[in-house]
């Protein structure tokens, strides 16, 4: 059998289509990605997909014990950031940049709207609790725009809290700001889907809402997964692949199993009459696993190429969630004005290492798995974590927390601290003028950015 040159293949059943990771066995004959040398956009030197993620914590972090020690290579992590010791080849840390558009101004109080909002489109926002809410395209929105249509889903957006797209919520901005991290015009925002099911019928599901619904009702009733309406596909597809494609598809619908299964216990449980139902059916009562569980979707949906460009709020800005679960009972808002209570910069502490904890775990995903040409799916992406606020006490919005993991399929450095000058508050639109140059846009002009950043 001739197989078309493509690189994404799908198992296909009733209402579903199961994307599969690219494979050599289905690779065209004239080349496959780990001979080709010409890259194109989105595309690294290898032909493999080059990603782009963007994931925000909230509240700013306690910077004495975030930065590390040291410069350049010569650096030792700091207390927060000790879960990435066995990654250090995987990330670099950046300090010094700045929102200089989250500082008050006119507007006056609200850094939690702003932190949100310009994280990622570097602009500042109208201050409405109306309708007429206005700030920026974001950065990953951008990039979606230039690249979307490479793949099914021009973008993934995911957060780990609910939606909300009207009133007011900090000091008399609309909540639009503090519950949207993607913005696709600048009056329209990009909703966030919280719900692990909803997300997972996305990646898997064919057709309009209504018969994904239709498709995933029948499947409940039957009491099936979606690998059951696959299976045939599976055997015959097998029967096209080597020895270690055989092995690699295996692994991965284990993955996929594994998935739902998580999701289908997260909505058993909900139905308890023990569990608090303030969140719909399917989310995890556990934060760390729905922070997991969203991460491991996130991870799919690069694995198999169905998107190549995503954001994950993982709590919104001004969020007060508590953290039973590490000694933390407190908000998380109400402690970050700590004012310089010891007690209590050690509990902010512990939600910071909790969070890093949880970014390890997804950098770790991305590192196990592979793409044609060997390198890893974190070799070949570009992942921005970080905060809209660095001091959440002073609500300081210059040098702002932030990693970015990923070789950029080899076109940045890793295993570095890169420290700017504070006091230039050199913007962190500049940092996003850089990613999109290496996924193949050029785009000077980009939020408040004067350049690209140098050093990346």
């Amino acid at each position: 059998m001739t197989m078309k040159p493509s690189r994404r293949h799908f198992l296909k059943g009733l209402g579903l289509a199961v994307a599969l990771p690219a494979m050599e066995s289905l690779m065209p004959a004239t080349g496959n990605a780990a001979t080709t040398s010409a890259a194109g956009p989105a595309l690294t030197a290898a032909g493999d997909p080059l990603r782009s993620a963007f994931l925000y914590v909230p509240n700013g972090v306690i910077l004495p014990k975030w930065f590390p020690e040291g410069t350049g290579k010569d650096y030792k992590l700091n207390q927060t950031m000790k879960p990435l010791e066995g990654l250090r080849g995987e990330f670099q840390i950046l300090s010094g940049l700045a929102h200089s558009n989250g500082f008050a101004g006119k507007d006056g109080a609200g850094d939690h709207a702003r932190a949100h909002a310009t994280f990622l489109t570097g602009q500042r926002p109208r201050k409405t609790a109306g309708s007429d809410i206005e700030v920026g395209v974001s950065i990953d929105q951008e990039m979606a725009k230039h690249l979307g249509h490479t793949t099914r889903l021009p973008s993934l957006e995911l957060s780990c809290d609910g939606a909300r797209k009207s009133g007011s919520c900090d000091s008399g901005y609309s909540c639009a700001y503090q519950f949207n991290l993607s913005w696709r015009t600048k009056h329209s925002p990009m909703s966030a889907e919280s719900n692990p099911r909803l997300v997972f019928e996305r990646l898997f599901g064919r057709g309009d809402g209504e018969e994904r619904q239709k498709n995933f009702d029948r499947r409940m009733a039957e009491r099936r997964s979606v690998l059951d309406f696959v299976m045939g596909e599976t055997k015959s597809m097998s029967k096209q692949l080597g020895r270690n494609d055989v092995h690699k598809l295996d692994e991965y619908l284990t993955g996929v199993r594994e998935i739902e299964s998580r999701i289908e216990k997260s909505e058993r449980f909900r139905d308890l009459p023990e569990v608090e139902m303030e969140a719909p059916a399917g989310i995890p009562k556990d934060y760390a696993e729905h922070i997991r569980l969203m991460f491991d979707l996130l991870a799919l949906s690069f694995q198999t190429d169905s998107t190549r460009i995503a954001s994950f709020m993982l709590a919104h800005d001004g969020s007060n969630r508590n953290f039973k679960d590490i000694g933390v009972s407190e908000g998380h808002h109400s402690l970050s004005h700590h004012r310089d209570n010891q007690e209590w910069i050690d509990k902010l502490a512990k939600i910071d290492h909790f969070y890093v904890t949880q970014f390890a775990y997804f950098l770790d995903k991305l590192r196990s798995l592979k793409d044609p040409s060997g390198a890893s799916v974190l070799d070949n992406s570009m992942i921005v974590y970080g905060s809209g606020l660095s001091d959440g006490n002073r609500h300081r919005h210059d040098n702002l927390p932030i990693i970015m993991a990923g070789k950029g399929g080899g076109l940045l450095e890793t295993e570095r601290h890169v420290q700017l000058k504070v006091e230039d508050r050199t913007p962190m639109a500049n940092l996003f003028v850089s990613m999109m140059q290496k996924m193949g846009i050029q785009d000077p002009d980009f939020g408040d950015s004067t350049g690209s950043l140098s050093v990346v």
